[in-house]
């Protein structure tokens, strides 16, 4: 998986109702949340999974309630019609940035490491810093969005840090704001940032990056290209790039081909977790084939587009057993399983 895991309803009811329960009964409950995802994930057969970011809040929103300097605004700017970004409220400066505690993923890990059974490797995903800027308007002594992202890179680079120091061996830097803007700043700076922000840990885990377009209420909100990003991006320093494929009908998937021919590995998003139709497995076997046109089998793995927060319980987990399905098919063709 990308990351994230649909909530169970359980976890809904309380988050409206929060006020009807204890601390224990809370965490109780995000316990349990956290088995479940995994359950869904070992049942699938996934080789590499996570906590399905059960005990956040919508990918990274509660990452700002551990923020200081900041604080949220009470009422979105758009409360009615079809739902998009827009009715996301942003936070306010006021004062320096900073997170004492941490940003919460570490302790998401560590619970991680409890609950999982041996097999599958672990990953962490973390929002990374210009995607985290996009939530805050700058103010005080940060004149802009740069300035909000430079704010936050020390601690998204310390929170890394530590997820490595907690036994972490696979970790996503989730920057999807990257690819949305591309198109309008300069890639080259996106770079500086990404490097900036994982310099202490290369070389320490497996690094990869996952650069899609966007899924608040299923929906995109960028320009749906990747070829902003290219030729700068080739220089990001991770293993693996995930790429969003599916819902765009495996347009530029021939990207896949300059990305691996640089040695870096390509997580091709092959589940659409936009569309409720169910991939088969002989739909997955097809778009399996399709990725090994244009890249060697030992640079590729495959996943959902992005995280599955958006997707029904019920088409998430056939979606992703699917996904394991098909991806079989191809192994034994090639003599691989």
């Amino acid at each position: 998986m990308v990351g994230s895991y649909p909530f169970p309803g359980w976890i809904e009811f309380a988050s409206a109702h929060r006020e009807q329960f204890g601390e224990a009964d809370i965490e109780e409950m995000r316990t349990d949340a956290v088995i479940v995802a995994v359950h869904d994930q070992v049942a699938a057969g996934l080789d590499v999974i996570t906590d399905g970011e059960q005990t956040r809040y919508d990918f990274n929103l509660s990452f700002y309630g551990r923020l200081e300097g900041i604080r949220g605004n009470a009422i979105s700017p758009r409360r009615f019609g079809p739902p998009a970004h827009d009715q996301r409220g942003k936070y306010e400066v006021t004062g320096k940035i900073r997170s004492p505690h941490g940003l919460g993923a570490v302790e998401e890990f560590k619970l991680l490491q409890k609950i999982a059974p041996p097999g599958p490797a672990l990953k962490a995903s973390v929002p990374g810093p210009y995607t985290l800027s996009g939530r805050i308007n700058p103010g005080g002594s940060y004149k802009n969005r740069w300035d909000v992202t430079d704010g936050l890179i020390p601690i998204v680079r310390e929170e890394l840090e530590k997820l490595v120091e907690a036994g972490c061996g696979e970790i996503t830097l989730d920057e999807p704001s990257m690819s949305c803007y591309a198109y309008r700043e300069d890639p080259r700076r996106f770079v500086k940032i990404f490097m900036e922000t994982v310099r202490p840990v290369i070389g320490r885990c497996r690094l990869s990056t996952h650069l899609c377009f966007g899924n608040y209420k299923g929906r995109a909100v960028g320009l749906r290209r990747y070829a902003p990003l290219f030729p700068a991006f080739f220089k990001l320093p991770v293993q693996e790039m995930h790429l969003e494929m599916a819902s765009r009908e495996f347009a530029e998937i021939e990207v896949i081909r300059e990305i691996t021919s640089r040695g870096i590995d390509v997580a091709v998003g092959i589940i659409d977790v936009k569309s409720y139709y169910i991939e088969t497995p002989a739909d997955v076997a097809d778009r399996v084939r399709l990725c090994l046109k244009h890249a060697p089998a030992e640079h590729l793995s495959f996943a959902p587009d992005c995280g599955l927060s958006q997707t029904a319980r019920w088409a998430a987990r056939q979606k992703l057993a699917n996904l394991v399905g098909g991806v079989s098919i191809v192994r034994k063709e090639l003599g691989l399983s």
